[in-house]
């Protein structure tokens, strides 16, 4: 698993569920809340400082994540996305990359298929079992609660980056 992590050039987070905890909060007027966890947020900003991609594949269609995805500097955003294939196949064809390069992370049955093709399949704690038995690596966290922190860690770890970025915090 470390050896697959250290090809890793693109890094894609599904959004509820892996990037939130999965609730979906709805206003009265259709509007829609997300909470998102602070320290994910700072992992995608580390791992793209260490030059490696970072994107986000999502069967809903939300401003609020195109509005914290911008605020992260995540160029790669595919919203209302029903066959996460089709994107995941554009992203891979627009960056030039093998599917070995591609980690994935995601926690339920709309993110099998990707999970089973990407280099470097992940669920997180609290996944569908079947994204579980899917994974290479399931977080220790669940989903909006510092898993894809861990995940960003992991993997700049392996590559030899994370004391690098740490380093760029350091006073």
């Amino acid at each position: 698993m470390r050896t697959a992590a250290c090809r890793i050039r693109l890094v894609i987070f599904d959004v509820d569920g892996v990037l939130t905890n999965g609730q979906l909060m709805l206003g009265p007027a259709g509007e829609e809340w997300k909470v998102f966890h602070g320290r994910d947020g700072q992992g995608l900003v580390m791992l793209q400082h260490t030059g490696i991609a970072v994107g986000i594949i999502t069967g809903r269609h939300s401003p609020v994540v195109a509005a914290r995805m911008a605020e992260l500097g995540v160029e790669y955003v595919y919203q209302g996305q029903q066959n996460k294939l089709v994107a995941l196949e554009d992203l891979r064809q627009r960056l030039g990359l093998t599917l070995e390069e591609i980690c994935y992370v995601g926690d339920d049955l709309p993110d099998l298929a990707v999970l089973q093709r990407v280099g470097l399949p992940v669920s997180v704690a609290d996944g569908h079992p079947q994204c579980l038995a899917a994974a290479a690596y399931c977080t220790r966290a669940a989903g909006g609660t510092g898993a894809a922190r861990e995940i960003c860690e992991f993997i700049m770890r392996a590559q030899g980056t994370l004391a690098g970025q740490y380093a760029r915090y350091a006073g």
